[in-house]
């Protein structure tokens, strides 16, 4: 058998409705004393003409429903690819278009993703992305190509009018950091993404 059909059936890989963002679909594999799961595979993503390059893994904890995380992006040539999941509770993970010669720039893909429904989103480079708490203790995973560059840290405004994303929480109720709290909107950006 070849390894490419093998892995196919344990980790699937499917356009959303901004075809270079990705559905990860992982199976897993239960019985009474749990579950057993293949969440990444190299060939899987290589067939794919996904990135396998992976140099960092992130594991985030956001202890209160509501907290929003982003949205973030590393510039170039620190640009990172994610591959984004939750290992407990649940977040609605959010992708922004922020390539300028693109026809969906600044349209967004929205997923929720959770321990329960173990779905991944892959988020290319010229992306910003982030994330808002639907659970408390809520725990998100994520592998980037790119090591963390705060020289080449940007962001853009979550609560952006223009991007029009449907948050699970009012503005006055998110919990942000200090810096996602200001971060400049998409007009207010210069794009460094082609």
């Amino acid at each position: 058998m070849q390894p490419s059909r093998w892995g196919a059936r344990r980790v699937e890989i499917v356009a959303t409705e901004i075809a270079d963002v990705k559905l990860v679909r992982p199976r897993r594999h239960g019985d009474d004393r749990g579950f057993f799961s293949e969440v990444y595979r190299t060939d899987v993503f290589r067939e794919a003409g996904l990135p396998v390059h992976w140099v960092q893994d992130n594991h985030s904890l956001s202890g209160s429903t509501g907290t929003v995380r982003g949205l973030h992006f590393q510039t170039p040539p620190f640009a990172q690819d994610k591959l984004v999941r939750v290992v407990r509770g649940a977040v609605l993970d959010i992708a922004v278009d922020l390539r300028r010669s693109s026809p969906t720039y600044g349209r967004f893909v929205s997923q929720e993703l959770s321990a329960e429904n173990w779905l991944q989103l892959f988020v290319p480079k010229g992306f910003a992305h982030g994330f808002c708490t639907l659970t408390s203790d809520a725990e998100v995973l994520y592998k980037v190509t790119e090591y963390y560059a705060p020289e080449h840290d940007g962001g853009v405004a979550w609560d952006d009018p223009e991007l029009a994303i449907a948050w699970p929480v009012a503005p006055e109720q998110a919990i942000l950091s200090g810096k996602d709290r200001n971060l400049p909107r998409l007009a207010d950006l210069e794009a460094p993404f082609e």
